[in-house]
């Protein structure tokens, strides 16, 4: 009331119980062919047989940088005698599948094989290319894929020359059921990751009774409805065959129906849009901004790129769902403080209208062939401080686009396939009432952290803080092997 809240603590406790050993594991990518297909696949090959190679600063090893799960450390406690905290690698916490174990294959609108593709996508050293060549030509050629014309941009036809012939959708769905089939059955898996790397689509209307519930979305599947996408059949493909399906990129994939489906099937999905450069940043600074008491005003985010990914996104309706992806990052960070920004008035039943005070927020993104895979990424913060005071941030990012997103995808796919592996419980006191070990909730929000557009359970709030996501991940992590999650108090430093 007024303002004031009263606080009670509650406590609920629950177990996990995590199964230990990761299955063999395969990933099916939608664009194997394009630029992250080729470089995840020879990146893999060259870590898995140790290929060295020459570039103009010297000879290079492969590894693992960029990749949370194989490059990074969490805490896990102090030493009692002196008090120094000790890190481990997070692939030591629970048992994790390896990269170069996972089995790759997937699909292609471009029948070019493998090899040639790499050449093509122009992201990786040629001595490396050259050396890589002969493995990655046994993945041979992608197969077959969906190609509808009117989700992107007209200037990917000249790519396509490897569909799935015909125009009935029911009969595609059930071509890619039968590829996963296949791919699982030929490789001896346990389990299949199927994963949209491909180009950006334009948004799907949501139109009741056509794609709203899950009975809804598969009659409009047998009906070739022109609302029913690429990716949301792949993904239904997927949910059916009980595989886990992450959405790489920013389109509305899952459409409500897809999402009850998932519920249904008791099947994980994940998305949208993968998180590698500028917008991981922006969802750093613009809550250390907001947090310090500093109030962004306007923040301006200007890319341009090369690649095909910059060329699909050159077409009006693809940008505009890249643009709706990176615009709501900063959403949770404003809304958070109602010292900086009005809230938003509040209908008589308690139902907000309109989003309330925002800074100003534009993304633009251009189409640059010169550059290839090398994005250059340009942000200006806009903000006001102290007594009327301005203060202007200008940053100026440049990254090599398939590099960043490829260790992004891979930790996508191993956090998948360890999360298929938890199950969990709430504890209570009547034995007799106890509840058996039960799966995680179908949407995978703890991969937030790598995406740019997190998919969370329906009727919760998105979070797109890079910290809280990183903190519920590393606590998630812990809870599993029952450690409490990390605490920056340090309290036995600060009394006596």
């Amino acid at each position: 009331m007024n303002g004031q809240f009263n606080v009670t603590p509650t406590v609920e406790e629950y177990e996990f119980q995590t199964k230990r050993t990761p299955g063999k594991t395969g990933l099916m990518m939608i664009s194997i062919g394009g630029n992250n297909g080729t470089t995840l696949c020879a990146t893999i090959i060259a870590n898995h047989h140790n290929i060295i190679w020459h570039t103009k600063a010297g000879v290079q090893q492969p590894n693992y940088i960029g990749s949370l799960f194989r490059a990074s450390t969490v805490r896990i406690g102090t030493e009692p005698g002196s008090g120094k905290e000790v890190h481990v690698p997070v692939s030591d916490v629970l048992p994790m599948v390896h990269p170069n174990d996972l089995v790759l294959g997937g699909w292609d609108i471009s029948g070019v094989p493998m090899d040639k593709a790499m050449e093509r996508a122009q992201v990786l050293d040629y001595d490396l290319q050259r050396q890589v060549a002969p493995y990655i030509a046994l993945l041979g050629k992608p197969l077959p894929s969906i190609y509808y014309p009117d989700f992107i941009a007209a200037n990917q036809e000249a790519r396509a020359d490897n569909m799935i012939r015909g125009t009935d959708k029911a009969a595609h769905l059930e071509h890619i059921h039968a590829d996963i089939r296949k791919f699982k059955k030929d490789n001896e898996l346990d389990q299949v990751v199927v994963f949209w790397t491909a180009n950006t689509e334009c948004y799907s209307d949501i139109v009741p009774g056509v794609n709203d519930t899950a009975d809804n979305l598969l009659a409009s599947i047998k009906m070739s409805h022109s609302e029913v996408s690429p990716s949301t059949l792949f993904a239904v493909a997927a949910i059916l065959e009980g595989e886990p399906f992450i959405n790489g990129a920013p389109q509305n994939t899952f459409v409500p129906g897809a999402i009850e489906l998932a519920e249904h099937h008791h099947s994980f999905i994940g998305g949208d849009d993968l998180k590698s450069g500028q917008t991981k940043l922006k969802s750093v600074l613009a809550e250390f901004l907001v947090n310090a008491g500093i109030k962004p005003l306007s923040i301006a985010s200007y890319n341009h790129l090369g690649n095909n990914d910059g060329h699909n996104l050159s077409a009006e309706r693809q940008f505009r769902s890249k643009e709706i992806s990176k615009s709501s990052v900063v959403d949770d960070m404003v809304d958070v403080n109602c010292l900086l920004y009005k809230a938003p008035e509040v209908r008589p039943k308690g139902v907000p209208i309109g989003k309330g005070e925002h800074p100003d927020h534009i993304v633009v993104i251009k189409y640059v062939p010169a550059v290839g895979d090398s994005k250059r990424a340009i942000d200006k913060y806009y903000s006001e401080i102290f007594c009327g005071g301005r203060s202007t941030i200008n940053i100026f990012n440049e990254c090599e686009d398939s590099l960043l997103a490829t260790p992004l995808i891979l930790d996508l796919t191993i956090l998948t396939e360890l999360l298929t592996r938890v199950q969990y419980h709430k504890v209570t006191r009547n034995a007799a009432k106890q509840k058996d070990f039960a799966p995680l909730y179908s949407v995978l929000s703890l991969l937030s952290y790598m995406l740019k557009a997190p998919l969370v359970k329906p009727g919760t709030e998105v979070i797109n803080s890079l910290n809280r996501q990183c903190n519920a991940l590393e606590g998630f992590l812990k809870a599993c092997i029952g450690l409490e999650g990390s605490s920056d108090l340090l309290l036995e430093t600060r009394i006596w």
